[in-house]
């Protein structure tokens, strides 16, 4: 493009100084043959003024008198009424077509002017010269002025490139501090592309985003159902195989909720509950899902506290947020995990402890932050777990480090919610 814009616009230029160059080159020829002329045509006339003005005043004529009318490099004949011929100035050019004027006086006089034609040739010369070294330093200019013009312009378009290169790459991120490119229609296409770089990367980010979660979120209840799963092929017992059963399909149940859950949060974000939930019930089905992976491990898993508590939640989420702390105290902790029921103030908490050694105190004010874990988990499950709280309008809060105790902050069924 650079090239191209340098090429059109010296073409340009060329025209231009052609179409101006010739006819100012032609017109100053013929200004400097016209002054010659004159000029020419003047000296004759003086000479035969002079001449005339003797004749007339009786006095003689002869070289000597008229010498000094006769320029040194121009050759000049005066012829007298007598016929007398006298010759001034300089020998006569032996050239085929010399300037020539030639005047006759009211008696008979007669006066030939002749000068070279070579000092008007030179003269031209040197016009025509000017006007070459002037029309180069104008394509020169222009060419100059072009290249820096196709330079400003082409980096914005290589800019726009890059952009667009990195877009496609999936790289849409977007370059800080970008000055104005000083053309408005330019300028206004990058700020598209910014614009369209910026909600590609939070569409990106979400996707992501929704991504880890979904793979956190449902790795817990699909591994409840695995264990099921391998208890009914272990087991021989018909009972015992349709009690797991009915284990495994309310956990299939809940396997539905937490995909429709994610993909709802996907779309919009969670609004606040108004129904009532049966703690209890929430409770009990962790209970049953988490009985086999505590028995595996030889730890025991007990409720503790207020019986039939309700509140207002959304019972995917709070199932959802218990399965994360239940599975944080059999992963981190130690000994028997008890889920407590209470009530404070107008708030229905559901607390999870257990009898490990806690939480590191270099860990304690950054345990809810994404990717912050005292073991060799991805420090997703509790960041996750606090969001899933905030979005139903609940609270999680680390309220012991040792022994580890996690409190969900629940609003009770008469608490106003804003």
């Amino acid at each position: 493009m650079g090239r191209r814009l340098v090429l059109s616009t010296l073409s340009v230029v060329v025209v231009v100084v052609f179409l101006l160059g010739v006819p100012l080159g032609v017109a100053m020829r013929n200004g400097i043959q016209s002054s010659a002329a004159d000029s020419l045509r003047a000296e004759a006339q003086r000479l035969l003024n002079t001449v005339e003005v003797r004749t007339a005043r009786g006095e003689q004529v002869d070289q000597e008198s008229l010498q000094r009318q006769v320029s040194q490099d121009r050759s000049a004949t005066v012829v007298l009424t007598g016929g007398q011929t006298i010759l001034l100035g300089a020998p006569a050019p032996d050239e085929g077509n010399p300037l020539r004027v030639e005047l006759t006086g009211e008696q008979g006089e007669q006066v030939v002017v002749l000068e070279s034609r070579a000092r008007v040739t030179r003269q031209v010369h040197k016009a025509w010269l000017l006007i070459l070294i002037e029309a180069f330093f104008a394509v020169a200019t222009a060419g100059a002025l072009a290249a820096l013009q196709a330079r400003s312009l082409a980096r914005p378009l290589v800019d726009l490139a890059e952009a667009a290169e990195r877009f496609g790459s999936g790289d849409p991120r977007r370059r800080r501090h970008r000055r104005s490119y000083g053309l408005p229609e330019v300028d206004r296409v990058a700020d598209v592309l910014e614009r369209r770089a910026e909600r590609i990367s939070r569409i990106l980010a979400a996707e992501r985003q929704f991504a880890a979660n979904a793979s956190h979120q449902l790795r817990t209840p699909l591994t409840a159902l695995s264990m099921r799963l391998e208890e009914i092929t272990m087991s021989d017992d018909m009972d015992a195989m349709r009690d797991e059963a009915t284990v495994a399909l309310s956990q299939v149940e809940r396997l539905t909720e937490v995909v429709s859950q994610l993909l709802a949060q996907n779309r919009t974000p969670m609004a606040v509950s108004g129904d009532s939930i049966d703690i209890d019930k929430i409770v009990s089905q962790q209970l049953d899902e988490w009985s086999v992976a505590f028995s595996k491990a030889n730890r025991g898993l007990q409720l503790v506290g207020v019986p039939n508590l309700t509140a207002r939640a959304n019972p995917a989420s709070v199932s959802q947020i218990l399965a994360t702390l239940v599975e944080n105290a059999l992963a981190h902790g130690g000994g028997t995990v008890t889920i407590r029921t209470r009530t404070v103030g107008g708030s229905v908490v559901l607390e999870v402890t257990d009898e490990g050694g806690g939480v590191n105190d270099a860990l304690g004010h950054r345990i809810f932050e994404a990717g912050v874990s005292g073991g060799e988990s991805t420090g997703r499950g509790l960041a996750l777990a606090r969001d899933l709280a905030r979005a139903d309008g609940a609270r999680l809060e680390l309220v012991q480090q040792r022994p580890a105790v996690f409190a969900l902050f629940l609003a009770a069924p008469d608490e106003v919610i804003g």
